[in-house]
């Protein structure tokens, strides 16, 4: 340093502690794990290294410690929940591809009691299909769209497989004249999964799949039975293990008091499946939560104690870790929507089975016009004005809004806002990302070792 130069402490040059850190004891050492929720980090310190963060504003600010803390985020130099709002208004309008969750019918076959939906039996019709297919290519046209990512969803989709194949066929076609990315993934109750049916999902670049397995035999066959009353669990569990898929099956279970003692036996279940089926099955637990449609038919399955720290949700959670957002899902993007078997637009596709939160149709919603050629422009509003700065003092000053972003904006709208159920207890989250701190060393190196194959 010349003798010009003042020295300036770190606090002087405007470094202080993230206000996005957690931290937990790492058990049987004197190491503490921290978690920076903004940056999507998660590493042990010593104790000369939490003494140094301690003080990090009295150091010199060319102190060799605060580039390895900025690098992890632990430490910050700007105002991150300043960075967090600004993010959340670009989520809004600046993403470069779009999102369609396209029900062909909002008809199922099943009737599971927890269920969020209501079902009628109508299909997409061939002018509703031409809506679609034109207003995919009003919204990539208007924000010049490199990719175009489609879900199938419903009710259960796969008893319109004729629409998601006609459909389909069309949106590959745009894509390509675009010369834009596709991708597509279905959720699916996995009933009609056959290889006819994979067959043609796989050639329309479905590339993941989603079905649901509630437990072993009777225990799933009590909350997912035929619509009419009839086991399910046999013929999915055929499905996946006899037929050669094409796609990434995720296996949710969703875990409730009556079925959750079987999480790790479900879990040896379908690694022994795709053991012996060959295909890529992956299990996911999915805690069940409250449901509106569910409330009113009286069926509701007991729920988890959303008061108390679950060890699914907690271990859920840390498997999807990320660095922080501004947006919550495509509820908070203006390029996403979810189009029902009518061509009624939602925002949510816990919404598609109810008009009465469309803001548009297929027909008429004009993405360069959004508000003028919505005919209900509130239901997309509300959506979007749930995004950064999140609506609510309390989520503002909360150590998890990086992560949650204000919760599921549907719930926060028309529920409860629904917080992480493990929100009180940061150290339990802490510890199950620690744990995951070899397993990722050990799949970079994986990965690794096969790019240099």
């Amino acid at each position: 340093m010349s003798d010009n130069e003042t020295s300036r402490t770190a606090g002087e040059a405007g470094w202080h502690v993230s206000r996005y850190n957690l931290s937990a004891p790492v058990p049987d050492s004197s190491m503490v794990a921290i978690a920076n929720l903004f940056k999507g980090t998660c590493a042990e310190y010593n104790p000369i290294e939490l003494y140094l963060l301690s003080v990090i504003e009295e150091l010199d600010e060319n102190h060799p410690i605060i580039e390895r803390f900025a690098k992890r985020g632990v430490i910050a130099n700007f105002d991150e929940r300043a960075a967090l709002e600004t993010m959340g208004r670009g989520s809004c309008m600046g993403s470069r591809g779009v999102g369609l969750t396209i029900c062909p019918t909002m008809g199922c076959n099943f009737d599971c009691p927890y269920c969020f939906e209501n079902h009628y039996p109508r299909k997409m019709t061939p002018e509703v299909q031409d809506d679609v297919v034109a207003l995919a290519e009003r919204m990539m046209d208007a924000c010049g769209a490199r990719s175009l990512s489609v879900t199938w969803f419903g009710g259960e989709p796969l008893l319109a497989p004729e629409i998601i194949e006609s459909l389909s066929e069309r949106l590959v076609a745009l894509a390509k004249e675009r010369d834009a990315s596709y991708s597509a993934s279905i959720i699916t109750n996995g009933f009609l999964l056959t290889q006819e049916v994979a067959d043609m999902l796989g050639r329309y670049e479905v590339s993941r799949c989603q079905v649901t397995i509630d437990g072993i035999g009777a225990t799933h066959d009590a909350t997912r039975h035929l619509a009419g009353g009839g086991p399910t669990f046999d013929r999915i569990v055929a499905n996946l293990r006899d037929n050669k898929l094409p796609f990434e099956v995720c296996v949710r279970h969703n875990v409730h008091e009556g079925n959750r003692h079987e999480v790790d036996e479900l879990k040896a279940f379908v690694e022994e499946l795709a053991r012996k089926s060959g295909n890529d099955l992956v299990y996911y637990p999915a805690p069940v939560t409250d449901s509106e449609a569910a409330d009113d038919r009286g069926e509701q399955v007991g729920l988890l104690c959303d008061s108390h720290v679950s060890d699914i949700g907690v271990t859920q959670e840390a498997g999807r870790f990320h660095v922080g957002r501004g947006h919550y899902c495509g509820a908070h993007n203006i390029w996403s929507v979810g189009i029902d078997e009518s061509g009624n637009l939602q925002k949510c596709w816990e919404a598609v089975d109810k008009p009465t939160y469309s803001f548009g149709t297929a027909r008429d919603w004009d993405p360069k016009e959004p508000l003028a050629s919505a005919s209900r422009p509130d239901n997309l509003t509300r959506y979007l004005n749930t995004a950064g700065p999140v609506p609510d003092e309390e989520c503002q000053e909360c150590v998890w809004l990086p992560s949650c972003v204000g919760g599921c904006p549907h719930k926060r709208l028309y529920s409860t806002r629904q917080c992480v159920p493990f929100k009180n207890d940061p150290e339990a989250y802490v510890l199950a990302l620690h744990a995951r701190i070899g397993e990722d060393k050990d799949n970079e190196k994986a990965d690794k070792s096969k790019r240099e194959k």
